[in-house]
């Protein structure tokens, strides 16, 4: 019997507020940045961060056993796992997505453990949470919500608030009447109400206080990003000296490539500080410059969805904000203009998509989904915010683990932070 969405929100909302606790899998095939690595193992402790991985049987059998695991349990200890083969991958790392399961962020506590149950259910096991463009004072009350669901959970990294200090020419899908230049006061407002859970803001960096803004908020730790912008390579390239250290999903709502006016593009490939969001979906960004992003910037490009409430549904009308979108085929447009409006992808699909029909090698997907989106905020190291270190599968990493189909790379099995969701 198929559950239903209620028991698993309920289910995956009880995993995560819960404990971790200590599980081993081996005869696995690890992929992650490093590499690739057969008849692998890898035995988590009960603080949820992994204790060892190796190749070797006999030390399996050695850091089960300190781990308090039965090392021979096949079916009677769900703490052991034969993974048979399967891909072992750390877990995916989404830095701008709006919701999934006809939830969005900004819809408060019940949006946020919905929405998340619907994209850690397919390997996103962390995420910072975007919120669309809204009243200040709207956005003020999200950022709030969000501060008390990583108070709750490990799963919720903080926020990513794509607007509202965006260009009027590149708004895309959020809403203009709430477009704002962004002058200190509104900088403090946001950060005031943020209570340090604002990972990343993007910014237009041409707009009278962008500059300004990029470092305020770069100094009160904030990772700005450059990204609605009707920016030239000039003004680019000052918001990233400024200190924006993201560019927001290249090749969308900005100038593009050109031989005469090179725009943001060009500013954030040749910057090594500068992480370059990509949305892997064949319709935001076709496969031909999908493949020249990866080769213009290896190791600095990060999948992500910027997937909104529709994520996981069918096609119909849902909203994005305060605005109607309609998805037709799983493309979402806003129904006044037919903009985009934002994705139905899953991180889970953007990495399938890259490895079986772009050719993207699988340690270059992989990493894209989980180290890269991960060094963006400094998650690769020891931090506050996770504590352990994400996007390895290596000891004193997180125990944020995947197993995935090796034929079609679905997935099958997710931990975060040693919490079992599925």
């Amino acid at each position: 019997m198929t559950e239903s969405r209620e028991t698993i929100v309920n289910r995956v909302t009880a995993a995560l507020e819960g404990k971790p606790s200590a599980f081993a899998i081996r005869n696995a095939r690890r992929i992650d940045a490093r590499g690739i690595r057969e008849h692998t193992w890898v035995v988590a402790s009960p603080s949820g961060v992994i204790a060892a991985t190796g190749t070797s049987d006999a030390d399996f059998e050695s850091a089960a056993r300190s781990a308090d695991i039965d090392p021979t349990a096949v079916d009677g200890d769900v703490r052991a796992i034969d993974a048979a083969g399967r891909l072992l991958t750390p877990g995916f790392v989404d830095i701008h997505s709006h919701g999934a399961w006809e939830s969005s962020f900004d819809d408060g506590p019940e949006g946020i453990a919905v929405a998340r149950a619907g994209h850690v259910i397919h390997g996103t096991t962390r995420q910072v949470l975007s919120l669309i463009t809204n009243p200040i004072d709207v956005i003020r009350e999200n950022l709030g919500y969000v501060r008390a669901a990583m108070d709750r959970r490990p799963d919720v990294l903080g926020a990513h608030l794509e607007g509202p200090f965006l260009a009027l020419a590149r708004k895309g899908a959020h809403d203009p009447i709430c477009l704002k230049d962004p002058v200190p006061e509104l900088v403090d407002a946001l950060l005031e109400a943020a209570d340090g859970c604002i990972r990343q803001i993007t910014i237009a960096p041409e707009l009278p206080h962008g500059l300004d803004a990029i470092r305020r908020f770069a100094a009160a730790g904030v990772v700005p990003a450059v990204g609605h912008c009707d920016a030239d390579y000039d003004q680019a390239r000052a918001g990233f000296d400024a200190g924006a250290g993201i560019l927001t999903h290249m090749f969308n709502a900005m100038n593009g490539l050109h031989h005469r006016e090179p725009g943001p593009i060009p500013a954030a490939v040749e910057d090594p500080r500068v992480t370059i969001e990509l949305i892997n979906d064949g319709f935001h960004v076709q496969n031909p410059m999908v493949r020249l992003g990866f080769g213009l910037a290896p190791h600095r490009i990060a999948f992500v969805t910027d997937s909104m409430a529709a994520t996981g549904c069918p096609d119909g009308a849902y909203k994005l904000g305060a605005l109607d979108v309609n998805v037709v085929d799983g493309h979402a447009r806003l129904v006044s203009n037919g903009a985009i409006a934002g994705s139905t992808l899953l991180l889970e699909v953007a990495v399938r998509r890259a490895v079986l029909e772009l050719g993207i090698d699988p340690s270059a997907a992989v990493e894209a989904a989980t180290l890269t989106p991960a060094r963006a905020f400094g998650f690769d190291r020891p931090n506050p915010v996770t504590g352990a270190p994400i996007g390895l599968v290596a000891p004193g990493y997180a125990a944020d683990l995947l197993l995935l189909d090796s034929s079609d790379w679905s997935v099958e099995s997710v931990w975060c932070a040693g919490r079992r969701v599925r």
